[in-house]
């Protein structure tokens, strides 16, 4: 199985753009697929030094609505128009950031996906879980195990002109089977990695071998004592998993350190550009 990042916060292979935003190309034994597309079109100039051929996809998974994995949709939908693209069904709705009261009256600031990607003929709208094929496979958590992460807080939906507090349904993971192997992708994981694990331990009765998903633990600002011990809690229970984990975009790196001390070579950060051989 081969898998290239095609974009992500930080700079990685000489000559890939770097951005706020997160997409992955796979090559499986049956699928060449995208998971998520990216902030903008800078995705597809990358895909292009790394010589990948995005006409050859035939799946597209967008891992939850917001629009630094989504951005790139539209201009992937004139490129290739008849790879099928799977999201929930909820992912349309109408997301946002809370960037606090000093933003004034731009506080709230949308997040969501352009809504003109809900009418292209090649979306596949599902609800909750769903099996594309015997290697392909999307699952959900019904019910978290585990306190959502602290990032999530300032997020928001609204709905009847009300701003309220993320539920994260419109997010889905992607189970890839392949031999005896099965790899966890995850866009930003906003449920929670640990709630995840837990959802998939739950449907599967195993861990995965490979998880390959940012964490949602990046702040802009300062990390209190508190959040810091939570991010510390999270890297060590997952070095008790019998699993392998690759992190990126989301977890930013000063998380991605700390987790790093506890975890050591079971997490490895994916940059932008570089390659991750299964």
């Amino acid at each position: 199985m081969r898998i290239v990042n095609l974009i992500e916060n930080t700079e990685g292979r000489v000559g890939c753009a770097f951005a706020h935003g997160l997409s992955f190309y796979v090559e499986t034994e049956k699928h060449k697929l995208l998971v998520d597309l990216g902030p903008s079109d800078e995705t597809f100039k990358n895909a292009e030094k790394l010589g990948i051929d995005l006409t050859q996809v035939d799946t597209v998974i967008l891992s939850h609505g917001h629009y630094d994995h989504s951005g790139g949709i539209m201009t992937f939908s004139n490129i290739n128009p008849t790879s099928v693209i799977y999201m929930q069904e909820s992912v349309g709705e109408d997301y946002y950031a809370d960037d606090g009261a000093d933003a004034g009256d731009k506080r709230y600031r949308y997040i969501g996906i352009d809504k003109d990607i809900l009418n292209l003929p090649q979306i596949r709208r599902v609800q909750g879980d769903h099996s594309i094929d015997d290697e392909l496979e999307l699952f959900t958590i019904r019910e978290r195990s585990h306190k959502i992460p602290f990032t999530n807080k300032r997020l928001l939906i609204r709905e009847s002109g009300d701003y309220i507090r993320d539920d994260f349904r419109h997010e889905h993971y992607l189970v890839i089977h392949e031999g005896d192997k099965r790899i966890l992708m995850s866009g930003c994981a906003h449920n929670g990695i640990l709630s995840i694990l837990d959802a998939y331990y739950e449907k599967y009765v195993s861990y995965p071998d490979v998880v390959i998903s940012g964490f949602h633990l990046m702040k802009k600002t300062e990390y209190t004592e508190e959040e810091l011990r939570e991010v510390t809690d999270i890297g060590n229970e997952l070095k008790n998993y019998p699993t392998m984990f690759y992190t990126c975009h989301c977890t930013g790196e000063t998380a991605y350190q700390i987790m790093k001390e506890p975890m050591g070579e079971q997490l490895q950060y994916v940059h932008s550009g570089d390659e991750v051989r299964i």
